[in-house]
């Protein structure tokens, strides 16, 4: 791992800026979910994971309260991420389709996954300034991997939350115009390319919002943009 990520990922975790995010996130810890008791929950900010050379970013909404807070590891142990670690797989950003645990032995190449905010909030719904008190992690983050070409933005408050970073580095002077929709794609103007999707939540994948095949071929998608000069 490159030093700064070291640095940065030492000071993520060991933030406490939310107040309501660090007594939820201890809470859902120390009371944990039945089928997970004899597990030691992460219970802290979870750093991103990935390649650091990565010309895919993948930008997510926040850790889920059993999956990524029990974990320590980005979309390991849920719905999320048993959906979404095999379409990886299949499109060659993934070494294998499973993600349970840290040390389970995945790894990822040429695909990078973050999130707009890196504690577990209630409900799946973090407030505005919980987002924007997480954004310079992710500001930092997305300056050290100067290889991305490609941001899949997972569900609207990840594309948000994308666009807002564009705009304060002054990429774009407004978000009017960029328009939330599944497989919507708009070039920006330092060269990068947004690919939204929908969340790969398990309200939309158990519904039929996010299928398979729909979320394979926007991994299709963003190897192409990435490989093509």
């Amino acid at each position: 791992m490159p030093c700064w990520l070291t640095v940065l990922n030492n000071e993520l975790v060991g933030c406490t800026l939310c107040q309501r995010l660090v007594e939820y996130r201890e809470k859902i810890a120390r009371e944990k979910r039945r089928a997970y008791m004899d597990w030691e929950y992460w219970g802290k900010p979870v750093p991103g994971f990935g390649d650091p050379k990565a010309r895919v970013l993948i930008l997510g909404l926040a850790p889920g309260a059993h999956g990524s807070n029990r974990t320590g590891r980005p979309f390991t142990g849920d719905g999320s991420g048993y959906f979404m670690y095999p379409v990886l797989h299949r499109t060659g950003f993934a070494n294998q389709a499973k993600a349970t645990h840290v040390g389970d032995g995945l790894k990822l190449t040429g695909a990078y996954i973050t999130a707009a905010v890196r504690c577990a909030p209630p409900a799946n719904k973090p407030t505005p300034q919980e987002i924007t008190s997480c954004s310079a992690f992710l500001d930092r983050e997305l300056a050290g991997l100067k290889d991305v070409k490609v941001v899949v933005a997972l569900g609207r408050i990840g594309f948000d939350a994308y666009l807002n970073h564009a705009k304060r580095q002054g990429v774009i002077q407004s978000k009017a115009g960029y328009v939330f929709g599944h497989g919507v794609k708009y070039k920006l103007s330092d060269g990068r390319i947004l690919l939204a999707s929908y969340h790969p939540s398990m309200q939309n994948t158990n519904t039929g919002k996010l299928t398979d095949r729909m979320f394979q071929e926007i991994f299709k998608v963003a190897r192409r943009l990435a490989d093509a000069d």
